[in-house]
């Protein structure tokens, strides 16, 4: 199965600052066995993440939920597209014997796109929210949810009923880009999504991300920080796009720490509670220091008022 149909672009060589060691070690191992066994993909590996190495050497792993076959083919994503299989039934419990077993303060969902589905999945997110609050109560959640597209209201009001710690959902890039690298998604659609989470219950964290390199302006990304700032977005994260094979969107710039550093002050200006700018950001890199991070963001914003 093909991932998308863009014609192959070389790839570039990439510049000293965002190469990373080769993963190898026991704890690697013993992650890439729990995840075989349980029958559970990750993002880490599908979507070729070069953080793979540190965080599942420190026993951290992005479930993805609902298989390892998209129903769409954006240009930057390394998943495969295709017809999905089944949902499998055990496959909540099986996040939360995961998480048990690795034992995880904090935990990170992901799925991909099923838009065959008539609800889009929102439904199994639940069950592993549940699943994961009678397994590990002490675990918090952090959810990475796809648009939900043509479904987001019934979908969204699902997800933040079961109350996850982070409702996470990419943006991606900016509103100029999606015809050729978010195609099958709407700007505006994933920007009202996050505000629809917030007005549903204001006590659970959004979270969002873009990548950079694609061709984007700089204004183009303060735009998006503005868009994001309006949607009420605590959670702002930057990274580099890397090109996953030939055959993916080709990296248009490859952006200094400097400039990373740039963004970050802008959007901390700008009013975000937190910002994670650097070339290897990730929306799941560090996300329980990150989470961390947040609670005591705004518990100093509100003692502030």
């Amino acid at each position: 199965m093909a991932t998308n149909l863009i014609p192959p672009a070389p790839r570039q060589r990439k510049p000293d600052w965002i190469r990373v060691k080769a993963p190898v070690g026991a704890a690697f191992d013993q992650t890439r066995s729990l995840m075989r066994r349980l029958k559970l993909a990750t993002v880490c590996e599908e979507a070729a993440c070069p953080n793979i190495g540190e965080c599942w050497t420190k026993k951290h792993a992005t479930v993805m939920i609902l298989g390892d076959v998209c129903t769409r083919a954006c240009a930057f994503c390394n998943v495969k597209t295709g017809m999905p299989r089944a949902v499998d039934s055990q496959e909540p419990q099986h996040v939360a014997d995961a998480a048990a077993e690795l034992g995880l303060e904090h935990i990170v969902i992901t799925s991909v796109d099923r838009d065959d589905l008539p609800d889009g999945g929102a439904s199994q997110f639940v069950k592993v929210i549940e699943a994961l609050r009678r397994t590990t109560p002490d675990t918090t959640i952090e959810i990475l949810t796809p648009d939900f597209r043509n479904k987001a209201d019934a979908a969204i009001e699902a997800i933040v009923t079961a109350r996850p710690d982070v409702y996470n959902h990419n943006l991606e890039t900016v509103p100029r880009l999606y015809p050729t690298i978010r195609p099958g998604a709407r700007y505006y659609a994933s920007l009202r999504l996050l505000e629809t989470v917030k007005k549903l219950d204001p006590t659970i964290f959004t979270k969002s991300g873009v990548m950079v390199g694609l061709g984007e302006e700089r204004m183009e990304i303060h735009q998006v920080m503005d868009d994001m700032r309006s949607a009420d977005i605590d959670f702002l994260t930057v990274g580099q796009y890397l090109q996953p094979t030939p055959r993916h969107a080709k990296v248009a710039d490859f952006v200094t720490p400097a400039t990373f550093n740039a963004y970050a002050s802008i959007a901390r200006a700008k009013g975000f509670l937190l910002v994670s700018a650097s070339p290897l950001t990730r929306s799941s890199y560090h996300a329980g220091e990150d989470f961390a991070r947040l609670k005591a963001a705004r518990e100093a914003q509100l003692a502030k008022r």
